[in-house]
């Protein structure tokens, strides 16, 4: 098969020519750190809005929402609505990514970032089972769903909006900043509930859970504020002149074109698919089922559970922009590939060590598991995604294949986790599971194209 870069193209820009440009002039810069700005606390937003429904499903929701089943049962049935989100995000990411590729990222930006806020804030409003009984866990659900049909296209919408400002040799590096949203979030959500959780179990069930979901709408305001005030990409904006010009002939073009280009060329789309699965399902395996697990299976302190994340959070930082620059150093491939492997061999060791029920131990596990999985191998996930689609159907591709993996691994994970331990009442199945998802990443390293540095002008994919 031939390589869409192999041949060169007299109207092809050079690689990144547009931002590069850009950033040379102060409204280039301007407009580029409020690009960043707004793409990270819009992923912050995203990720606190998930890693507070994880927190709260592995600890209170169960109570909540399902007082009256087993602990195992309350656990499954906490991610079984977790689930529902994440069923809702690929529909989500094929509406608002086709919509991204015609009209523009900023009108999508702003459309889930209030999307989201609303979704997150009324899930802290739902009244409890005992108020009024199987209308609670009804409300739940519905939420997570609009919650999620948001959420399927932000995260892809930032990743697109950094990689095609961001300089050919650094993108790895300036796309990374996803990840540190995610991360935020994260770090945030465990900093509100490490204070919440110091609260009497009483109090905590009546109300003191609702405090995290409620101030997340803080950060959907700010980040809705920024929006408003968003540029379009140099690479899109030249895309936009060559819709126009589609538009003007669409008489005597065939409706049907832009269609066929799109499923006719599906290699890229289904790599991605393979990459979001080696790092999606060990992540909320690592900071959503292992959570509960600890809790309510081996009885662990709550608060040794929200100290590992915030301390993965904190260390993220480091990690995130590390595996960012990596990537830029020395390729996208090989740095994936190697996160993929260190996520095989910390399955099986990681549950033994969790078993110990030794605070320091248990948090070490999770930091570890989180480092990998939830940081690392996302810090570079990031730029390898936007290199490998073109332009014509960049956003639509890649947040409907990362969303396709996300709920074939990540959204389902904790779920079928908890499935297994409740029919086995072992945790060697999860870790088996755990092992299997990280090779299926592995695997895909192995027929994914290099990108490092691609022209994301390139109306082609990769493959």
């Amino acid at each position: 098969m031939s390589q869409p870069n192999s041949v060169a193209k007299p109207d092809t820009v050079p690689p990144t020519a547009a931002a590069d440009e850009r950033l040379t002039t102060e409204e280039g810069r301007k407009d580029f750190w409020r690009a960043t700005l707004s793409c990270w606390l819009g992923t912050a937003m995203e990720y606190a809005d998930f890693a507070l429904y994880g927190l709260a499903a592995g600890i209170i929701f169960g109570d909540v929402f399902f007082p009256e089943a087993s602990p195992s049962m309350a656990l499954l049935s906490s991610f079984a609505t977790w689930s529902v989100g994440f069923i809702a995000r690929p529909i989500g990411a094929l509406f608002f990514g086709w919509l991204g590729d015609r009209r523009g990222r900023k009108i999508v930006m702003v459309s889930t970032i209030i999307l989201m806020g609303v979704s997150t804030t009324l899930i802290g409003l739902i009244p409890s089972y005992a108020s009024i009984d199987l209308w609670a866990p009804a409300c739940l659900v519905i939420l997570r769903f609009t919650q999620g049909f948001g959420a399927g296209a932000e995260l892809s919408g930032g990743t697109v909006m950094l990689g095609e400002y961001a300089p050919a040799q650094r993108r790895g590096l300036v796309s990374s900043i996803i990840a540190l949203g995610s991360n935020s979030g994260t770090l945030v959500a465990s900093l509100v509930w490490l204070a919440v959780v110091q609260m009497d179990q009483q109090s905590l069930q009546e109300w003191g859970w609702r405090i995290p979901f409620l101030c997340s709408s803080l950060i959907a305001l700010v980040a809705l504020w920024i929006r408003r005030h968003l540029r379009e990409t140099p690479v899109f904006e030249r895309q936009k002149q060559a819709l126009q010009q589609q538009r003007s002939q669409v008489k005597s073009t065939p409706a049907t074109t832009d269609n066929r280009g799109f499923w006719q060329r599906s290699r890229a789309f289904l790599v991605m698919v393979g990459l979001r699965i080696g790092e999606n399902g060990p992540s909320y395996l690592a900071q959503g089922f292992i959570i509960g697990y600890v809790v309510k299976v081996l009885a662990v302190d709550k608060s040794v559970a929200t100290t590992a994340v915030f301390i993965a959070s904190l260390l993220g930082f480091l990690i995130i922009p590390l595996a960012g620059w990596l990537s830029d150093r020395f390729g996208r491939r090989i740095t994936y590939r190697c996160f993929c492997l260190l996520l095989i061999l910390y399955a099986f060791p990681a549950f033994m060590l969790l078993d110990s029920r030794e605070p320091a131990v248990v948090i070490a596990t999770i930091v570890t598991g989180m480092g990998l999985a939830s940081l690392g191998i996302f810090g570079v996930q990031a730029a390898w995604g936007v290199e490998l689609f073109g332009v014509t159907h960049r956003y639509t591709k890649m947040a409907t294949a990362k969303e396709l993996g996300s709920i074939l691994s990540g959204g389902t994970a904790p779920l079928v986790a908890a499935a297994l331990l409740s029919w086995t009442g072992h945790w060697w199945p999860i870790a088996t599971y755990f092992a299997a998802m990280a090779a299926i990443g592995l695997m895909t390293t192995f027929v994914a194209p290099e990108t490092r540095g691609r022209d994301l002008n390139d109306p082609d994919d990769a493959i």
